[in-house]
């Protein structure tokens, strides 16, 4: 699905208004999968669009768990230590992603690195949803957590849709987040004209 009249591929097609953040995020990590699988089995133009649809979504997932379920799982006890664990995989999976991005998915050594960032990148959400959003539930009741997915839509909507290594703090993020974002969105409408 594309946003009318952009051509580029949306990535908050499931997204409910009452769902809360946990399973909005979980949800998420099942589309990064379903993303992988397409970038993997797919070829030509369809793997191109598969894999800037996994950039985007990565990219906005990420910038927005940043911003506010971090710092919220922050505030449990013992979560600093569980949170910098999920920060540090997130900045290798950014690096690695730039790496992928500029090379392209008909590069020679795609595949491998393709292979290595589906690992950490499934692994990253394995955590997290084990260690992290375990946290959440017992911090926040119902009401909290559905305000906090209202919250992280709202993020996403205004999130660089590249990936970004070393603006992973919740600061950086609001302050570099919506410059960054608009020049990234100016980059995919020039690629996704020129079909790229």
């Amino acid at each position: 699905m594309t946003r009318r009249g952009t051509g580029i591929p949306s990535v908050m097609t499931t997204a409910r208004e009452d769902e809360d953040v946990l399973t909005l995020l979980i949800r998420q990590h099942e589309e990064i999968r379903a993303l992988f699988e397409r970038v993997e089995t797919t070829t030509g133009k369809d793997r191109t669009t598969a894999f800037r649809e996994l950039v985007r979504l990565l990219s906005v997932h990420e910038t927005a768990e940043e911003e506010l379920v971090h710092p919220a799982a922050r505030r449990s006890e013992g979560g600093d230590a569980v949170v910098d664990a999920r920060v540090a995989e997130e900045r290798r999976a950014k690096e690695l992603l730039v790496t992928l991005d500029r090379i392209g998915p008909d590069a020679e050594g795609f595949d491998t690195l393709l292979v290595q960032l589906r690992e950490d990148v499934l692994a990253h959400a394995g955590h997290e949803e084990r260690e992290e959003f375990p946290r959440l539930r017992s911090q926040y009741d119902d009401e909290q957590l559905k305000a906090l997915g209202g919250a992280l839509r709202a993020a996403q909507l205004i999130a660089p849709t590249r990936p970004h290594p070393g603006v992973e703090s919740p600061v950086a993020n609001l302050l570099l987040g919506p410059p960054t974002a608009v020049v990234d969105k100016v980059r995919d409408l020039i690629r996704g004209a020129l079909g790229r």
